[in-house]
């Protein structure tokens, strides 16, 4: 009877033990934060709907979708702790996601990805027309006007810095960014380090990079007469191999002399398009614009979307970031426009002000959009390889001012 009773009250424990460690008993309390578990179900629904809009609407599918996956599996109740669980003494016991994690902490993800945009990316129309330079660093202003705004809501330094680089519309750029900064970030009164930025300023980074195509027409078509979107431009002069190679070594250079904080992402950027133009290392240059660039955007995805966590992402400062964000992109957008009007004029119509809003880093999105745009009021012309001039300068604009916040507040 009594070895009866001892397995009896052994089995009941047991299932004590299991209905504890089921996520209807998880300990989801973080400070400032009152949702309670219905928050968790708020950031399911959101990442439903951006699952949604990646599927269905195949709005930057190829992070979007493992960003907002990773946002889901994140705020099922108990998987918080099984994902980030921390890692023990011996160094082993971690969860799947703080190993994955150490990418982003570390900044090894965004570098990576730039070796695969480098290697995918064709500097052509940029060194034929090295004026579309001026419409990428002018794209950069909402970055800047944004970092005021920043200030004045509530962010130290570090904090505006990280929030203003979402007006740069690069993913990487805004997480490798947001994490060097980290330490020196806070928001109110925070102390530095305190404050979590990096979940909503990247979803909003790439939420916003996905949204591309409804965001820029409307400001685009805002700040344009019918006359000047229909402007047809001459066609780009060929760029030899030699310039081409020459072109990454020479801003590589540059970079390293005037502002080294920018290399780590300026260096891989270079890098992955000498492996494309020098065209000795053919499979060198597939492996990072295929393989490698695939797999890291899967794992920084993920983690990305995991860090969205509903207690430390549903706060106040969140909803100042999202907000910040949008004006952020909509004041670059309108800065490149703005000078391509004036670049219009002073060149006496022979640039067409739509390629300005390619200034902004979302390449090739942003330059596709500008072609689009164009093409509804002259089906005849073709302005994408234009675009594409002020779209690369804009992915090489946003390093160098990541570069810049980086030496300046890091």
């Amino acid at each position: 009877m009594s070895i009866l009773l001892s397995a009896s009250g052994g089995f009941v424990e047991s299932i004590k033990d299991f209905w504890n460690s089921t996520g209807i008993m998880a300990d989801i309390s973080y400070e400032g934060y009152y949702l309670g578990i219905w928050g968790l179900f708020i950031m399911m629904g959101i990442a439903c709907v951006l699952l949604y809009l990646a599927i269905v609407k195949k709005f930057e599918p190829n992070l979007l979708l493992s960003i907002a996956f990773g946002m889901f599996i994140i705020n099922i109740p108990g998987a918080y702790e099984i994902l980030f669980a921390p890692i023990g003494e011996g160094g082993g016991g971690g969860g799947l996601f703080t190993y994955l994690y150490t990418g982003v902490q570390w900044v090894i993800f965004p570098p990576l990805i730039f070796l695969g945009i480098g290697a995918m990316t064709d500097f052509g129309p940029l060194i034929a027309n090295p004026k579309s330079m001026l419409l990428g660093a002018a794209a950069q202003f909402g970055i800047f006007i944004t970092f005021i705004g920043a200030l004045l809501l509530g962010f130290n330094q570090a904090g505006a810095a990280s929030i203003a680089i979402i007006g740069g519309a690069d993913g990487p750029t805004a997480i490798y960014l947001t994490q060097r900064l980290a330490e020196f970030a806070a928001f109110g009164n925070g102390e530095p380090g305190t404050a979590n930025l990096l979940a909503p300023i990247a979803i909003a980074a790439y939420s916003y990079m996905a949204l591309v195509p409804v965001i820029q027409p409307p400001i685009m078509r805002l700040l344009t007469t019918k006359k000047e979107r229909q402007i047809k431009m001459e066609q780009l002069r060929p760029v030899s191999k030699k310039e081409k190679i020459i072109f990454p070594l020479l801003v590589t250079a540059v970079t390293g002399l005037l502002l080294p904080s920018a290399l780590p992402l300026i260096g891989m950027l270079m890098l992955g398009n000498l492996l494309k133009e020098s065209g000795v290392v053919p499979r060198l240059s597939k492996t990072a614009e295929n393989e490698l660039i695939n797999i890291v955007t899967i794992f920084l995805g993920v983690t990305v979307g995991a860090t969205a966590y509903a207690p430390k992402f549903l706060q106040v400062q969140t909803l100042f970031i999202l907000f910040l964000g949008a004006a952020a992109f909509a004041f670059g957008t309108a800065s490149g426009v703005l000078l391509g009007k004036l670049m219009c004029k002073l060149t006496k119509g022979k640039i067409n002000p739509l390629i300005g809003a390619a200034g902004v880093s979302a390449v090739p999105m942003a330059a596709r959009v500008a072609q689009d745009v164009g093409r509804k009021e002259n089906p005849e012309n073709y302005l994408l390889m234009h675009a594409m001039g002020p779209n690369v300068a804009g992915v090489i604009g946003s390093a160098v001012v990541a570069g810049v916040l980086i030496a300046m507040f890091g």
